[in-house]
């Protein structure tokens, strides 16, 4: 086999994989109730699971494009099915005076891909420090980059929103303007915190299945 079939077929094997994770990020973000979890001024979501268990598996390349779809499932469903603070995630949706802009895409998809890079740097890490074998798993590891992935995601969000949108999120979800960053913090606490440990031990107990040796050799990676 000539160098450019062995080229083409790993690349239409990459796409296929990453096809399949996006296809449950999909499945994911337009499920009622599933993906997104509607809280009235804003929405939980469990779909950067997916996105970091696909990088740790296909590395950070894919699972940045795996991010780039998470964004857009959030951008999507933010314009066809606003909430009241939509605005800071797409620009094509406004609530009065308040409307969103270049920020919104920047929010909307930055922190995403990151959360299908910064988790496989924090694995890799957790198993030079432990000085594991390249050939199996570390629990601690997959929790770790649960964890991380999931705060990158309600960090960068969060503060972006602050960043870009603070006062306008503030009149739009009935905030004092001095307590803005309070109403994020509590945000961060009350629901990043949450997201943040579901996605260490989902992440840890997947993993654990998915990384196997054998399992990773029958899926091509």
């Amino acid at each position: 086999m000539n160098n450019t079939s062995t080229a083409t077929m790993s690349k239409t094997k990459g796409m296929a994989q990453v096809a399949l994770f996006a296809a449950l990020i999909l499945v994911m973000a337009f499920t009622p109730f599933l993906g997104y979890i509607p809280l009235g001024f804003t929405r939980a979501t469990i779909i950067h699971i997916p996105v970091i268990i696909g990088s740790l598996m296909l590395g950070p390349k894919k699972g940045a494009a795996l991010g780039f779809v998470f964004g857009l499932t959030s951008f999507i469903n933010n314009t066809i099915n606003p909430s009241v603070t939509s605005f800071v995630f797409t620009p094509f949706y406004s609530l009065g005076e308040y409307s969103g802009g270049i920020g919104s895409l920047i929010i909307c998809f930055v922190p995403r891909i990151l959360v299908g890079v910064v988790p496989f740097f924090v694995y890799r890490l957790v198993m030079k420090l432990t000085k594991k074998q390249t050939n199996g798993t570390s629990v601690l590891g997959l929790a770790l980059a649960g964890l991380s992935g999931a705060l990158t995601n309600t960090l960068l969000v969060m503060n972006m929103i602050y960043l870009f949108f603070g006062d306008s999120y503030a009149a739009a979800s009935g905030i004092a303007a001095n307590a803005v960053y309070s109403a994020i913090t509590a945000i961060i606490t009350v629901n990043g915190i949450p997201e943040a440990i579901v996605a260490a031990v989902i992440v840890a107990l997947v993993g654990k299945v998915l990384m196997n040796t054998k399992v990773m050799k029958n899926i091509g990676v």
